[in-house]
């Protein structure tokens, strides 16, 4: 494979997709998003960069597993139960597929992330 099929995980590479308000079960008041979207080669999983500004959603059922990096800002993420955990700059997750909860967007963020299928 040529070098030109290495693709940059960073805002303003690969394509910008604004998900529709309607793939969520709830959205607050200010809550804006963009993915710059890389292509991957199985057409299922997904990688990119992504940016938010404050706000929050739910999402009953998390369709991939999704690993998130942040570089910058700050994000929660909260279960049914009302348990939550906060993650900043430098720090790493995943979020497994069919996880049900909420995502907080606490400041302006700024993440890498990749969505794997499940099979």
């Amino acid at each position: 494979m040529p070098i030109e099929q290495i693709q940059v995980l960073a805002p303003g590479s690969g394509s910008p997709v604004v998900p529709p308000v309607s793939d969520y079960a709830e959205v607050t008041g200010g809550w804006a998003e963009v993915e710059h979207r890389a292509l991957v080669s199985d057409g299922r999983s997904i990688a990119g960069a992504w940016e938010g500004e404050p706000g929050a959603v739910r999402i009953m059922r998390w369709p991939y597993d999704e690993v998130c990096v942040i570089q910058e800002g700050r994000v929660a993420i909260e279960d049914t139960r009302g348990h939550r955990r906060e993650f900043g700059p430098g720090e790493a997750f995943l979020v497994p597929a069919g996880f049900d909860g909420w995502w907080h967007t606490l400041q302006r963020t700024r993440k890498i992330f990749v969505g794997i299928a499940s099979r």
